[in-house]
């Protein structure tokens, strides 16, 4: 495919959705909404961490006392009122209509240096299309660092498999019995592996070519819930914080616009979880519908812990 990069591209939201929806990336420079939300996270983090460098804190602690922080910093983060209120300044800054545009819950991300801690609450991500995870074809995903970041501690894209479908054992996942099983503060004690059914490719990847997209703090990085992309394993000596957020428009999920599902088989939807940029309210039931396929009663419907 033609992999394009958008940076600081002034288009409409519509027909950045498409390009989206075509592989495309786009990566923001710093602007003072991502910026203010960035301060508020890292003031939280701070906090967290008392006297300690977050980005080093990893050399003074144990990882149990380490995986304990990160499972009560993290939810407090999701689920703190800011958090919202930041995140819709973000997307009307970016030219989003918020009466149409729908978020999930923001999630703090962490990525320990030399192996420290990859597990659980700290999970170091395989390469994977979060439509495996029952993501809708038309989620757009937000990624934004917290501290700054290089080529040693990002996140990889890989573009080669936009349109070249790959074995995986998404078909064993279904999103509520998800809810139901796998989240929760038992998450923070998987510390020296992690048991839980994710799904991951079941054929060896190339993960060679490989795009990083290195922005400063106060930028935001968008890509299709589609594409394919990993945590790169972290050998810069510091801890990587980021934020990650999706987005969804109604017309596109009404109409079932987005990226093309080439190989995803995973069962539930995410759906129920976004909220609307005005009000919070839920995505209508007659879009919802649209999305049911009648596994709705195997577990938890809306995604409600911080893990």
């Amino acid at each position: 495919m033609n992999n394009t990069i958008y940076y600081d591209f002034d288009m409409s939201d519509d027909v950045r959705r498409q390009r989206l929806y075509d592989g495309q990336l786009f990566v923001y420079s710093a602007r003072a909404s991502i910026a203010a939300f960035v301060s508020f996270a890292k003031s939280m983090i701070e906090d967290a961490f008392g006297g300690l460098d977050p980005r080093i804190a990893q050399k003074h602690m144990e990882v149990e006392r380490y995986a304990s922080l990160l499972g009560k910093l993290k939810p407090a983060f999701i689920h703190h009122p800011e958090s919202k209120r930041h995140l819709r300044d973000i997307l009307e800054d970016l030219g989003c209509d918020l009466d149409k545009t729908y978020f999930d819950v923001p999630r703090m991300r962490s990525s320990t240096t030399n192996n420290y801690l990859t597990t659980g609450i700290a999970f170091a991500w395989h390469p994977h299309r979060d439509t495996w995870y029952s993501a809708p074809s038309c989620q757009i995903n937000w990624w934004l660092p917290i501290y700054e970041i290089e080529s040693d501690n990002a996140m990889a894209f890989h573009p080669q498999y936009w349109s070249r479908p790959v074995k995986n054992s998404s078909a064993e996942y279904n999103y509520y019995s998800w809810n139901k099983l796998h989240r929760g503060e038992n998450v923070a004690k998987l510390i020296k592996e992690d048991p839980r059914p994710l799904p991951r490719a079941t054929e060896r990847l190339e993960l060679e070519p490989q795009i990083r997209l290195i922005c400063p703090v106060g930028g935001v990085i968008l890509f299709s819930g589609a594409q394919m992309h990993s945590s790169v394993p972290n050998t810069s000596g510091v801890t990587r914080f980021s934020i990650d957020f999706r987005t969804i428009h109604l017309d596109d999920a009404a109409m079932k616009r987005g990226a093309p599902n080439i190989d995803s088989a995973c069962t539930g939807t995410t759906m129920r979880d976004y909220l609307r940029g005005t009000d919070l309210s839920r995505v209508p039931d007659e879009i919802i519908e649209m999305y049911n396929d009648g596994t709705e009663t195997r577990g938890e419907l809306i995604y409600s812990e911080g893990s």
